[in-house]
């Protein structure tokens, strides 16, 4: 057993590291979601195993016939837990939890958010945003672009109090103000 608090490792790396197709699709997600790095596509597909794996689990514990109770109460949690994370909807089933892609997981970072409410003009500046502390959840600042974002939280990003992004005079923010209204 390690010392706890040490940090480890959150992504696992590919089993084949020089595959064309694989790079190319990981090239093409780090591009479109202005990634740092594949690390970070590395720690979404590590995120969507992990839920792939519980409801494999849930499948094995309804094929045993075991306690109808205690499968319910397990398929209720993870549910609520995915829904609360903004992965899937109301309606969904162990189904769509096997078929979720990496940029489900991708989609509820913060970074994208920023992006997709127009609080930047593209992933890369939304990153920047984030990284120099001019973006807030419910007023309270955050510095991560990897921040994974709930459904909840979804509606209070902003930018931050003392940010100088909140004066509509500011002339960045009127070029995103434009480039907004544009598309």
């Amino acid at each position: 057993m390690g010392y706890p608090g040490k940090n480890h490792k959150t992504y696992q790396t590919p089993k084949r590291p020089w595959e064309k197709t694989r790079i190319e699709d990981e090239t093409r997600l780090v591009i479109e979601y202005g990634l740092r790095n594949k690390r970070d596509v590395w720690k979404a597909q590590n995120i969507l195993r992990k839920y792939r794996k519980a409801a494999r689990d849930l499948l094995v514990l309804m094929a045993e016939g075991s306690d109808r109770v205690k499968f319910e109460s397990k398929k209720a949690e993870l549910m609520e837990h995915l829904q609360r994370a903004g992965l899937i909807g109301a309606d969904a089933d162990i189904d769509k939890i096997l078929s979720l892609k990496v940029q489900a997981a991708l989609e509820r970072r913060l970074q994208t958010l920023v992006h997709r409410k127009g609080l930047a003009r593209s992933p890369k500046q939304a990153r920047q945003l984030i990284t120099h502390g001019h973006i807030a959840i419910a007023g309270r600042r955050v510095t991560i672009p990897g921040y994974r974002v709930t459904r909840i939280e979804e509606n209070t990003i902003s930018y931050y109090g003392k940010s100088p992004f909140l004066s509509a005079s500011h002339a960045e923010r009127e070029r995103i103000t434009k480039s907004a209204g544009v598309k």
